[in-house]
């Protein structure tokens, strides 16, 4: 006996743009979540040399005064 009816292979369009969708959004929080840490290691990065400079002129003062 033969059966009717269609036998269900692959996935279907809805399926395909929900999983898309999905994907799409994942990404967008991604790129927004590394650009926020980018972002912090940057103003981390000028706060170190700004402390570093600070610390270089402050060794340069104790010298010319030791001298």
């Amino acid at each position: 006996m033969r059966k009717i009816g269609k036998t269900r292979r692959g996935f279907t369009l809805v399926e395909m743009v929900l999983v898309l969708a999905i994907i799409v959004i994942l990404a967008g929080v991604l790129v927004i979540g590394i650009g926020t840490y980018l972002n912090k290691a940057r103003n981390a990065s000028y706060s170190v040399t700004q402390h570093n400079s600070s610390i270089e002129f402050l060794n340069a003062e104790v010298d010319s005064q030791l001298s």
